[in-house]
């Protein structure tokens, strides 16, 4: 939950919050424990103290009115709005040098959202790119909490259009869209790597994985700046996964080349 007062945003979750101190302390503003969890949180604290910075035991009912979440696993820490960067040149410059990532169009939801993060986090994928357009799949509590710390471990860019972030992306990055109805499979993406590899002169390019909202898909103007597209085969009983679990499918693919 975003606090429009302090502008400042609740990060709730045992693991979110672990990981937030273990890798970004200074982002900690504010620190609101429950007396089980002060052993585990004692350096996070002591640095607070040290930089004047307040924490609380707090109970349950307070810890889940702060965070506006049952969720909280007895901790709550609060930082300062995450404000996302637009994806520059010299990002692309850099994903380019073998770097994976996630390009989210409207994907619509902070879980689904939390959920690829932490799954670009487990599979070594380095950067998420978000679409401005995209209203809800926005950095939140909940968003933060589903990631189980993976938001300390992936850089974010936002860009205002996707389809022309793809054309230019694809000059440098090998940009593979998930579809349901494409003619190669989920299986092709070595082979999809190593040609494409060929084309940019590239010994081991950047991979980025583009997925759409789920009941839309993709739409015609960005699958066309894709440099292919690919589908996960199933039984045909539903039409499709959710699309998290589609991203984490394409990212274990890639982990794997």
């Amino acid at each position: 939950m975003l606090n429009k007062l302090t502008e400042e945003l609740a990060v709730c979750g045992y693991n979110a919050v672990a990981a937030l101190a273990e890798c970004h302390p200074e982002k900690i503003n504010r620190l609101f424990l429950r007396e089980d969890r002060l052993k585990q949180f004692t350096g996070v604290c002591k640095s607070l103290a040290e930089r004047r910075r307040p924490y609380k035991i707090c109970e349950d009912g307070e810890l889940e009115r702060i965070c506006k979440s049952g969720h909280h696993q007895g901790i709550v820490a609060m930082i300062e709005e995450p404000l996302v960067a637009w994806a520059m040149p010299e990002d692309i410059d850099a994903w380019a040098r073998g770097k994976n990532g996630l390009i989210l169009h409207s994907v619509g939801n902070d879980h689904n959202l939390g959920a690829m993060v932490r799954s670009a986090a487990f599979f070594d994928a380095h950067f998420v790119v978000i679409s401005n357009a995209d209203t809800e799949a926005r950095l939140t509590t909940s968003a933060y909490r589903v990631a189980e710390g993976g938001m300390e471990h992936v850089t974010f860019r936002r860009v205002k259009s996707t389809a022309n972030f793809l054309k230019a992306l694809s000059k440098q990055l090998i940009t593979i869209g998930a579809d349901t109805r494409a003619r190669l499979r989920i299986r092709d993406l070595r082979a999809i790597v190593r040609e494409k590899a060929a084309v940019l002169g590239a010994e081991k390019p950047g991979v980025a994985i583009v997925v759409g909202n789920e009941e839309t898909g993709l739409p015609p103007e960005v699958q066309e700046h894709c440099t292919a597209l690919a589908r996960i085969p199933g039984t045909g009983n539903i039409e499709s996964l959710n699309v998290a679990q589609a991203a984490t499918l394409f990212l274990h693919e890639l982990f794997e080349l």
